[in-house]
């Protein structure tokens, strides 16, 4: 079943609904009176219980959101987070926790931040759950003198250990389970040397902007493009959905995401063994408001 498409299969929904008495073949015809009982069902669950579809949706399928088609436009679909602006004050602030020790960057992409680090002289690793981002990588100058590791990031160690580790541009909500959020911190601090940092840069949930009763906010209106962002305010999940128009009609591409609150993100790192350090609204250090969209905060790992 494609919640995307509408291809639709009668047992594969009852079984996602846990509701296996709806059937009683295995197969049954389209019009069949129980296949709109699970149809109905399904819509129920969708509508209702928005939390529950998000879990088992985005579970399964982690690898496509940056699979061959999505890695081959990153970087023009990003293209304003490549403006020297955007940039340049974060590979400064990196290369200054980094000094002269090495920095591994967890979900390195396509190398938008650990190539100019590494054109600054700082040896840079990185880990990376899809090939095909780091193909990209690899196709650009330098990307080939960059060792990257297949894996996810919660859980992949690679050789040595680190001054700097850090993750960027909300990447760390991309991992969609209180669990999976803090083996990330617990892993980056296993490559951390004592007295070295970990980085985070990621938004601020914007719970604040969500009218009474409503769960859904408008993030773009483009030309032919619109995104949305759906929340699940008790289960602490997000779903971006995307909408493309194209020559063959709309393309939707939702992406879940398990957002994540500044405070919650300091137990995460004392749960492994790291104390905060600084937190700010953004690269340049202005001063973390209620009105702020995002922050950096950086946390140490201590001296033994």
């Amino acid at each position: 079943m494609d919640l995307r498409t509408g291809a639709f299969d009668p047992r594969e929904a009852a079984q996602r609904l846990g509701r296996l008495d709806l059937l009683e073949t295995e197969q049954l015809p389209e019009g069949d009176a129980r296949v709109h009982l699970v149809r109905t069902h399904l819509d129920r669950d969708v509508l209702q219980h928005a939390r529950s579809v998000v879990r088992r949706y985005g579970a399964r399928m982690p690898e496509d959101h940056f699979g061959p088609d999505v890695a081959a436009r990153y970087d023009e679909d990003s293209a304003a987070m490549y403006a020297p602006e955007a940039l340049d004050p974060a590979v400064e602030k990196l290369a200054a926790l980094a000094g002269d020790r090495p920095a591994l960057e967890l979900a390195i992409g396509t190398g938008r931040v650990g190539l100019p680090l590494a054109a600054r002289g700082v040896a840079v690793s990185g880990i990376e759950l899809s090939e095909a981002m780091v193909a990209q990588l690899r196709a650009k100058p330098g990307g080939d003198a960059i060792p990257v590791t297949v894996g996810d990031m919660a859980t992949t160690r690679v050789d040595g250990s680190f001054g700097l580790v850090y993750l960027v541009f909300n990447t760390i909500v991309n991992l969609t389970s209180q669990d999976a959020q803090v083996a990330c911190f617990e892993n980056a601090a296993a490559h951390l040397e004592p007295g070295g940092h970990f980085l985070v840069e990621v938004g601020v949930p914007q719970l604040r902007r969500l009218p009474p009763g409503q769960r859904v906010l408008g993030f773009a209106i483009e030309e032919g493009y619109w995104g949305l962002d759906e929340f699940d305010v008790v289960e602490q999940r997000q779903v971006s959905h995307h909408l493309i128009a194209t020559a063959d009609g709309i393309r939707h591409k939702p992406v879940p995401f398990r957002y994540v609150w500044p405070s919650e993100l300091d137990l995460m790192a004392r749960i492994a063994g790291l104390e905060l350090v600084e937190r700010s609204a953004d690269w340049h250090g202005a001063p973390l408001t209620a009105d702020s969209r995002s922050h950096v905060s950086v946390w140490r790992k201590p001296e033994a």
